[in-house]
C-alpha cells in the first residue's frame, strides 16, 4: 500500500464519530458484561458466605462491596476511554459576564480572590459583585481596597439574611448579563479559567444551562489529610464529572466555580434554601431537560479542610446535598435516559457506603485473622478496575489539562497510596453520617 493511501486511511479512522447515545450504550454494555463476569467469578464466594447466612444476605453483602462498585467503575472507565471534548467554536470569546462572590467573614482571603479575577486573560468585560453576607470582620474594607488598588469593575452589596443561597439570589437580582459565574470567596482562578468556561458554554447547544469548572486543591502542603484530598479532587471528582459531562448531565455545577445561563437560573427561581443549594439548582435544571457540561480546562484552586472535623462536616454536607437532590427529583422522573441513569447511580451510593462501612471494613478485620467470610481473594477483583480508572484519568489530566495549562502535578506518592487503599475507610462512614443527618432533619453545620 502506498504511503499516501496509508495516510488517507489513518485520516478516515480519525473521522470515525460515535454519538453520545452510542457511547452511552457501549459503556453500559461493558459495565453489564463486567457485572456478569463478577457474578461468575464469585460463585464460590456466594456459597461460602451463604453457608453462614443465606443466599439473599450473601448477595446483598457481595453486591454492595463488589458487584455494584465494579459495575460503576466499568461504566466510568469505558466512558473515559470514549470521551473526547468537542472543540470550542470560539476559544477567545468576549461575552460580558458577571461573577457573584458570596462572602461571610472572608477578610483574610477576599483580596487575593479578587486579584486573581483581575488577572484573567479574558478579553470580555467582567462585572464582579461581592455579596457581603452579614460579615463581622473587615471583609467589606478588603473589598473596597481591592476595588481601588486593582482598578476593578467591582460592586459590593449587602445581604443581612444568613445563608449562601440568600447572598447568591441577591447578587442574581443585580445581574443583567447573559451568563453569571459563581465563585467561592476562598477560591483562586487560573488565569485562563474564565475564558475556557465561557468558551465552553458559548460553544454548546442552546439547551445548555450551566458548565461546571474544575476544582483542584491548592493547599496540599499543609498536612497529610490535605495531600490525600488533593488526589481525590485530581482523580475521583474530576473523573466523575468528566463522565457525567460527556452525557450532558453533570450532576453538580458547584457553586465554588461554575457558569450559568442567567435567565434560566432566574426562571427556575434561583438558589434554594438547601445545604446543597448548587446540587438542588443543577437537578432542577436537569429535570427541565437542560444540559449541564463540565470543562476540565477551566480550573480554580480551593483550600481543602486541614482539620479532620472540618473535613467530616464538609463531606457530610455533600452527602446531605445528594439526598436533597434525590428527594427533589426522583431519578425515574428525569426527562431522558442519561439523567435517569446518572441520578440512579446516586441512589446506589448510600447502599455502597453502608456495605463498605458495615460489611467490608469488618470483613477486612476478620481477614487479617484468617477469616475470609466477607473479604477474600475474589473481592480484590475490584482493585484492578480502580487502578485502571486512576491511571487513565491521571494520564488524561496530565496530558490534556496540566500540560496545556503549564501546570505541574505534585508527586505526593505516599498520599496517593493512602488515597487508593484507605480513603474509603474515612469517606463511607462520614457519608453515612450525612445521610442520617438529612433523613432526620438534623441541625446544619456549615464549617
Amino acid at each position: 500500500m502506498k504511503s499516501s493511501e496509508v495516510r488517507n486511511e489513518k485520516i478516515e479512522r480519525k473521522k470515525i464519530y460515535f454519538s453520545v447515545r452510542i457511547k452511552f450504550y457501549i459503556s453500559l454494555i461493558t459495565a453489564i458484561l463486567w457485572f456478569m463476569l463478577s457474578v461468575f467469578l464469585s460463585r464460590s464466594w456466594i456459597r461460602e458466605l451463604a453457608s453462614l447466612t443465606n443466599v439473599f444476605i450473601a448477595i446483598f453483602i457481595i453486591g454492595g462491596i463488589a458487584y455494584v462498585p465494579g459495575f460503576i467503575n466499568a461504566f466510568l472507565v469505558c466512558s473515559l476511554l470514549l470521551d473526547k471534548q468537542p472543540k470550542f467554536k470560539n476559544d477567545n470569546p468576549d461575552e460580558e459576564v458577571t461573577i457573584l462572590v458570596a462572602a461571610y467573614n472572608e477578610e483574610s482571603g477576599i483580596f487575593n480572590t479578587l486579584r486573581y479575577i483581575k488577572n484573567q486573560d479574558y478579553r470580555g468585560k467582567i462585572n464582579t459583585i461581592v455579596i457581603n453576607n452579614n460579615s463581622k470582620d473587615n471583609t467589606v474594607s478588603e473589598v473596597y481596597s481591592a476595588k481601588k488598588e486593582l482598578n476593578m469593575n467591582l460592586t459590593c452589596i449587602d445581604e443581612p439574611n444568613p445563608g449562601k443561597f440568600n447572598a447568591l439570589n441577591t447578587g442574581l437580582k443585580s445581574t443583567n448579563t447573559k451568563y453569571v459565574i459563581t465563585l467561592d470567596a476562598d477560591t483562586l482562578l487560573h488565569e485562563k479559567a474564565i475564558r475556557y468556561l465561557v468558551s465552553r458554554i458559548s460553544s454548546a447547544p442552546i439547551e445548555i444551562s450551566a458548565v461546571a469548572g474544575s476544582i483542584l486543591v491548592r493547599n496540599s502542603r499543609d498536612n497529610l489529610l490535605v495531600k490525600i484530598q488533593e488526589w481525590d479532587y485530581f482523580l475521583s471528582i474530576v473523573s466523575i464529572k468528566r463522565m457525567q459531562g460527556m452525557f450532558q448531565g453533570t450532576l453538580v455545577a458547584q457553586g465554588a466555580f461554575s457558569i450559568y445561563n442567567t435567565q434560566i437560573v432566574k426562571d427556575i427561581g434561583g438558589w434554594s434554601d438547601a445545604i446543597g443549594e448548587d446540587i438542588v439548582l443543577t437537578w432542577k435544571m436537569l429535570s427541565r431537560n437542560y444540559k449541564v457540561y463540565f470543562e476540565p480546562l477551566a480550573i480554580a484552586f480551593t483550600d481543602a479542610p486541614v482539620k479532620l472535623i472540618h473535613f467530616i462536616r464538609q463531606r457530610s454536607r455533600w452527602a446531605r446535598g445528594m439526598i436533597e437532590g434525590l428527594r427533589l427529583v426522583k431519578p425515574w422522573k428525569q426527562p431522558n435516559i442519561y439523567y435517569k441513569f446518572l441520578t440512579a447511580i446516586d441512589l446506589l451510593i448510600p447502599y455502597m457506603d453502608f456495605s463498605y462501612t458495615f460489611f467490608f471494613i469488618p470483613g477486612l478485620i476478620l481477614a487479617l485473622f484468617g477469616k475470609f467470610y466477607i473479604v477474600g481473594p475474589v473481592a480484590l477483583y475490584v482493585l484492578p478496575m480502580t487502578a485502571i480508572t486512576f491511571l487513565i484519568l491521571f494520564k488524561y489530566q496530565k496530558k490534556k489539562v496540566f500540560d496545556v495549562l503549564n501546570l505541574r502535578v505534585r508527586k505526593n506518592i505516599f498520599a496517593l497510596v493512602l488515597f487508593i487503599l484507605g480513603y474509603q475507610f474515612l469517606m463511607s462512614p462520614i457519608s453515612l453520617w450525612g445521610y442520617f443527618q438529612e433523613l432526620f432533619n438534623m441541625e446544619r453545620i456549615w464549617k
